[in-house]
């Protein structure tokens, strides 16, 4: 029996290197897999694609109050990017030359409200959530407004405002997603 036992381990500790091994190349090669609410929970793929409305990119979060305080509360985690930020996932909904509106009614998008951006007062623990809010505000040339569009729970620009298209990491293609 114990060398049944034995057998089954080595190969259970054989089976877990090789999905570590696997896991660790297609990350190399560009798999990302998101477990977020931010945006569909899913498979997603590196792409060469350019940064534009609509996209899904991989960002790393600008050094400010808000993001440290973002930071410590658990709404992002750490990792990689400057200030010990890891990345966060998010898609664009407005860049250059859209006209930006944030309030207590929601985030509008050239005057069109945007399904679940009404932000919220306080978090899931009642803390005070950030107040990001403007009424007429043009993008300017290297700003992108990031959301969710699936969540309005999300941690995103309707608390943070716009952010530069410098912070981009890449864009990202869902390959599977639900």
């Amino acid at each position: 029996m114990s060398r049944i036992l034995e057998r089954f381990t080595s190969g259970v500790a054989v089976a877990g290197i090789a999905a570590m091994f696997v896991s660790g190349a297609a990350y190399i090669v560009g798999a990302r897999i998101n477990t977020t609410k931010s945006i569909p929970i899913g498979l997603y793929w590196i792409s060469n694609e350019p940064v534009a409305k609509g996209a899904y990119v991989m960002f790393c979060p600008p050094q400010n109050g808000v993001f440290v305080k973002a930071k410590e509360r658990g709404y992002i985690g750490a990792g990689f990017c400057p200030g010990g930020f890891g990345y966060m996932i998010k898609r664009i909904l407005a860049a250059k030359n859209d006209i930006v509106a944030i309030n207590d009614e929601g985030v509008r998008v050239n005057g069109e409200l945007l399904p679940l951006s009404v932000p919220r007062k306080v978090d899931t623990v009642g803390q005070a959530l950030p107040q990001f809010h403007v009424d007429h505000y043009r993008l300017g040339e290297a700003e992108l407004l990031l959301m969710s569009d699936v969540s309005d729970t999300s941690f995103d620009g309707r608390y943070f405002g716009p952010v530069n298209r410098s912070q981009i990491k890449a864009v990202i293609r869902p390959v599977i997603t639900q």
